[in-house]
This record gives structure tokens, sequence and C-alpha cells, in this order.
């Protein structure tokens, strides 16, 4: 039996909704080694916090004895599953997929422990798959049960398309589960549908119907939205310990305290302390936030990295001094870029041309909000808020994007 804290802690924290709860404390009670699974498409390379949490389940799981199957879903992925997007993603090649699942196997494990999981491949089973096998998977659902599911439900209303491929992903994912004897499956909020099907389909095929965990979704750095590398409101698992610090700086107040809960070991006594002082305003947020900071930082580097970060933050941003370190570009490569005869080039272009903004898109709205600034080597600064003016850096001068990308431009 476990004590009444650990209980707590992997049933009630970090969690949105266990089906069925009672059952999956009686599985934990049980003192039986469960088969935990997670499911990944790698249509992109890489992992941020939003992902962490359901990853910070899986380890404190681990550490109790469970084993983690972790499907790397080289088919679905090439699918495409819309959850939450209600657009059809672009089909991957194989080769695209499995690039991608090194990337994301690298990192992780940055927070799994690999000698406790197994990595599996669909490949493994669906590469066997013939035309019979679909038939008789797709035979035992309707569409009108998939139609119940809320992105495919909005579009179909709305009259947008649906590709059949992607009615297929569900089972897919299902199947998966019935091939590794899944215990309990683990997805976001949004996935619930999918983890749902894997349920049925277990109890059509004569298995016990694994439970569906399901956790919150984080809400990325703009306070509004979930995190999301195409939002631009992510801190990634890779992130360099400064960006990463500084990013974590850059939440709300009214963040802070969900993020010491879904990101952290901060027990419950000293958490629930942190939501009433943050609520009655008795406490410096500033402080609260460093802290989350110095802890997110070193989960994913080391205690000197995370003393690094915070002394950059202080010194950068609350300090607004000039980084020891930064990019530098060459005044004769800009020039090449050039839109005028004495070497000038648009402010919009500036940005792209020396990486502090990944898109003429991005650098324009960097310009509108005021986020940009030449500071000169004579000490001088001019604040850039036309995408229309152009500019003529000179060796020594810095250029400032927001308040943490720099680069300095040499001779």
């Amino acid at each position: 039996m476990l004590s009444p804290e650990t209980l707590d802690t992997i049933v009630n924290r970090g969690v949105s909704e266990i089906i069925s709860r009672d059952e999956f404390v009686r599985m934990l009670n049980s003192g039986r080694p469960l088969r935990l699974k997670m499911g990944f498409d790698p249509s992109r390379p890489d992992i941020h916090l939003g992902h962490v949490v359901g990853l910070r389940k899986l380890r404190q799981l681990q550490e109790l004895g469970h084993q983690v199957i972790l499907i790397v879903g080289d088919w679905t992925a090439q699918i495409g599953d819309p959850s939450g997007q209600s657009a059809t993603r672009p089909m991957l090649t194989h080769e695209q997929v499995m690039e991608n699942a090194q990337s994301y196997l690298r990192q992780f494990f940055k927070v799994v422990d690999e000698d406790r999981a197994q990595v599996v491949q669909q490949s493994e089973w669906f590469g066997k798959f013939t035309l019979a096998d679909v038939i008789g998977l797709t035979g035992r659902f309707t569409v009108a049960q998939f139609l119940q599911r809320a992105d495919f439900a909005q579009r179909f209303a709305e009259q947008r398309a649906i590709a059949i491929t992607e009615l297929l992903y569900p089972l897919l994912q299902a199947y998966d589960s019935v091939v590794i004897e899944s215990d309990v499956e683990f997805g976001g909020t949004d996935q619930m549908f999918n983890l749902l099907v894997g349920r049925e389909l277990q109890g059509m095929m004569g298995q016990t119907p694994q439970q569906c965990f399901m956790m919150p979704i984080l809400v990325g750095t703009d306070g509004v939205q979930k995190m999301s590398k195409s939002l631009d409101n992510y801190v990634a698992v890779d992130e360099r310990p400064e960006e990463m610090y500084g990013k974590i700086m850059s939440i709300g107040d009214s963040q802070i305290a969900n993020y010491y809960e879904l990101l952290t070991d901060l027990p419950a006594s000293s958490l629930a302390d942190l939501q009433r002082d943050l609520s009655q305003d008795s406490v410096n947020p500033m402080e609260h936030k460093k802290r989350l900071a110095w802890d997110i930082t070193n989960q994913f580097h080391d205690p000197a990295s995370a003393d690094a970060a915070q002394a950059h933050f202080e010194r950068v941003v609350q300090g607004r001094n000039l980084p020891d370190e930064m990019p530098e570009l060459s005044l004769a490569d800009l020039k090449e870029q050039a839109d005028a005869p004495d070497g000038a080039i648009r402010a919009d272009r500036l940005l792209v041309a020396t990486g502090l903004a990944p898109s003429n898109a991005e650098a324009r709205r960097l310009l509108t909000q005021g986020a940009v600034e030449l500071l000169t080597a004579t000490g001088g600064s001019s604040r850039l808020d036309d995408e229309r003016a152009f500019v003529s850096p000179s060796a020594g001068d810095v250029l400032r994007a927001g308040r943490r990308r720099f680069v300095r431009f040499t001779g």
C-alpha cells in the first residue's frame, strides 16, 4: 500500500483526469508492476516543458517500480493527428520521422529513466499488417463514433476536409495498446478520445481495458495559449541555460504557482503557502519566479549553469547591461544583403539577417512592439520601430531584440 502522501502526489498533482480513478488506485496498491504506455509521434524533433508535465509523472511511477513502454509512432506520424489543431498535418517520410525520433528520445531521457523504459516502434507490428487486418480493425467502430471527437465534429460541421487517413489515427494508436497490453496510457487532455478508443478496443479483444491518465495542458509563456513551438510561447528542453532561465522569467505572475505544481517537486505544503502568499500579494512574485527559473534550469543542466543563468539575467535584463558573450556578424557579410548603395539595410531585413528574428513577420512584430534597439559603440542608443527604416550599423554596435537576444557587428 502506498502512503497517503505518495498516492496524493501520483493521482492529484499534475493530473487532469483518470479514467477510471478508483481502478487505477486499486492497481497501484496491488503491488503488481504496471505497464505504462506513452506514445509519441516524432512529427517534430524537440520537446518543450508542456511535454515534461507528463514525463515527470512517468518518472514518479518508474520510481515506484512500474515499467514505461515508449511507443515510437513511426506509422501514425506519417498520417498526422490534428488533435486540438482542427487542421490536417502534413505527412512525413519515414526517414524524417526516424531522424526526429532520435532527437526526441535524447530529450525524453532527460526526464524519464532510460534504464527502466522499453522503446518499441509501431512498424514492428504495423509493418506486417495486411489490407484484411486494416479492414478488420476499421470494422469495429463507426464513423459516427469518431465524429464525436471535438476537432472532427467541428470540421465536419463547417464542411472542412477530414482525410480518411485521419480517421485511422485513433485506431492505430488504440491497437498499440492491444499489442503491448497496456495497463495505463498517458496523454494530454486533448488526447482523451484516442485513449478511450484504446480502452474500448482492448475490451473488444479480450484484454483488461487500460486506464486513461490525462495531464493538464501547460499554458505557454504568453500566459494565454497552450505551450507550442508554432506559437513561439515555449521553453524547449534543449534550451541554453540563459535562454531557459530568461523565458521562464517572462511568464506572467498568474502562472507561477501552476508552473511550480506541474514542473517541480516543491512539497505540497510549501506549494499551498506559495499559492496563499501570491493570492494575498504578501510576497514579491519576482523572487518566487527566480527560484522557479533556477529550479527548472537546474533540472535540465546543473547547479552551476543555473547560477550562471541567474547572474546573466540579473546583469543583462534587470541591470540592462550587455552580456559578456554574444553572436557576432561582420559588416562585410551584412553588406551583401544591403538595400541601399551606402550599405544600409531595412530594419526588418536586418533582424532576419542577424538571426534575431526567424522571419520577416516576426521581425515586424518585434519592431512594432518597440522591442528592438541599436546600441552604438560610443554609448548611444536608438529604438527601431519602423520596419521600413534603413539602418547603417557600425563596427562595435550591438543590435538588441527583446530582452535576451543580441548580436554585435564587427569590422
